[in-house]
C-alpha cells in the first residue's frame, strides 16, 4: 500500500527515494569530523544556539561554503531551531551561502577608501577579472565582494585578498597582486 503521506513519492529500483524526490536537506550529510568538532563546540557554551556561528565557519572551513542542507543539520547537531542557524547565517556577510572561488578579493567600498580613490581599484579588479563584485570568475580562482570597512582607514584604499591586507593600492597594482593568488 502507498502511504500518501511519505515525502518521497518516487521510489527507485533498490527501493530508495528517487533523486527527483530528494530535497537538500535528504541529500546533505555532516562528515564525521565536522559533526565531532560542532558537538566539541557546542559544550564550550550554556546555550547552544551561541554555538551556531563556530559550527558555520566549520562547515565552511571544510567545504568552502555552507550550503542550504547544512543549516538543518547544524540544526539537529545543535538542537535548535534551523531557522536560528539561517538567521546567523545570512547575519555574518563572512559566511558564504553560494559557492566562492578559492581566493577571496575584499576591497573597501567606505567612504574613507572612496575619498582615496578606490573606485579605480574596484574597475581594475573588474576589468582583469572580467567579473563584477559579488561573481566568481570563469575558473573558480577569484570572488570579488565589496566590504565596508577593512579597518585599514589611514592606509586605503584597502583590500584583502583571503587573509593579506593589501593598502594604498592602485589600479596598476592589481595585476602584480593577483598573481601572487593561484
Amino acid at each position: 500500500m502507498h502511504d500518501h503521506n511519505n515525502k518521497h513519492d518516487h521510489i527507485d529500483a533498490q527501493g530508495q527515494p528517487a533523486a527527483d524526490s530528494l530535497t537538500k536537506e535528504d541529500v546533505f550529510v555532516l562528515s564525521d569530523a565536522e559533526r565531532d568538532a560542532i558537538e566539541h563546540e557546542k559544550h564550550h557554551y550554556e546555550d547552544a544556539r551561541a554555538a551556531s556561528i563556530e559550527a558555520l565557519k566549520i562547515v565552511q572551513k571544510q567545504r568552502g561554503w555552507v550550503p542550504d542542507g547544512a543549516i538543518h543539520a547544524i540544526a539537529d547537531v545543535l538542537g535548535i531551531p534551523a531557522s536560528d542557524v539561517e538567521g546567523v547565517a545570512t547575519f555574518y556577510s563572512q559566511i558564504f551561502r553560494q559557492p566562492v572561488g578559492r581566493h577571496i578579493i575584499r576591497y573597501c567600498d567606505s567612504v574613507v577608501c572612496h575619498i582615496n580613490g578606490y573606485q579605480g581599484v574596484q574597475a581594475a579588479l573588474e576589468r582583469k577579472l572580467s567579473i563584477k563584485p559579488g561573481q566568481t570568475t570563469f575558473d573558480g580562482r577569484f570572488t570579488l565582494l565589496p566590504t565596508c570597512c577593512l579597518g585599514n582607514c589611514d592606509k586605503g584604499p584597502s583590500m584583502m585578498i583571503d587573509e593579506d591586507t593589501h593598502s594604498q593600492v592602485k589600479p596598476e597594482d592589481i595585476e602584480s597582486l593577483l598573481e601572487q593568488y593561484q
